[in-house]
């Protein structure tokens, strides 16, 4: 099969992927079946027709709305669908076929879901969280960077913000991270390794200090204001993982 091949398949199943993830993102929250009912418009319940249902194009054909009522069809739905079928194309031209490639594309369709779900919620589901630590740790003796660093990766992912967040609570008398982070650290740690999971974490709260920091700069949010840390922890876990091993080597290299 010819690289162009490989890369079209790859984004028709991304977005075929990332219309299921919609779903996932839509019905975890609620505690819903994923696979019943069948889809359907939200405001009128009137089951969608399979040509409803094609990623993306569907979205557009209907001028973001719904067939029957004219309700309005929410844009992050397609935006799921192109950014999961964009992910697909990358991490196929990145990787190449693989188990490297398999299991890059099961993180990465975790943390879209974990991104979206935390960001409208502010939970992290333990359905997604644990089975994927247990996932990610077995495919660690198939793949990058090996079973000793996975496991290393998922007890540092759970043990340091764990610390991190009774500290926390012992100074500010204040919650500050949810048993839910600590949850999808042990996640990032068990498919990325120990030092890709700690350059998460650095990246994931100077993410978040810099969000927070606009807020209170534009006078909407002040120091004890909540802010989703899964939601920046998933970003930067893209970034390490596709960049990670560049940054690292880079930063050591500042002292060596």
């Amino acid at each position: 099969m010819t690289t162009e091949w490989l890369l079209l398949l790859a984004g028709l199943l991304g977005l075929a992927i990332g219309s299921f993830l919609n779903v996932c993102i839509y019905r975890l929250p609620l505690e819903q079946s994923l696979a019943y009912p069948p889809s359907r418009c939200m405001s009128c319940d009137r089951r969608l027709r399979w040509f409803e249902n094609v990623p993306v194009f569907a979205w557009i054909a209907l001028g973001g709305k719904c067939r029957t009522c004219r309700t309005p069809i929410p844009a992050v739905y397609p935006l799921v669908e192109a950014f999961t079928g964009a992910m697909f194309v990358l991490a196929a031209w990145h990787y190449g076929p693989g188990w490297l490639l398999f299991s890059r594309l099961l993180l990465g369709c975790a943390l879209i879901v974990l991104f979206f779900i935390d960001l409208h919620h502010r939970i992290l589901p333990n359905v997604i969280t644990v089975p994927g630590t247990i996932v990610g740790f077995i495919l660690s003796f198939v793949t990058p960077p090996g079973w000793v660093s996975s496991l290393i990766g998922l007890l540092l992912g759970g043990l340091i913000p764990l610390v991190l967040a009774e500290l926390y609570l012992r100074i500010r008398k204040i919650e500050g991270l949810g048993m839910g982070d600590v949850k999808m650290l042990a996640l990032i740690g068990a498919f990325l390794g120990w030092k890709l999971m700690l350059l998460t974490l650095a990246l994931g709260s100077f993410l978040g200090s810099f969000v927070g920091i606009g807020l209170i700069v534009a006078r909407k949010g002040d120091m004890k204001c909540a802010l989703p840390f899964g939601t920046f922890l998933a970003i930067a876990a893209m970034v390490a993982a596709v960049e990670g091993d560049w940054v690292i080597a880079w930063y050591v290299g500042l002292y060596w």
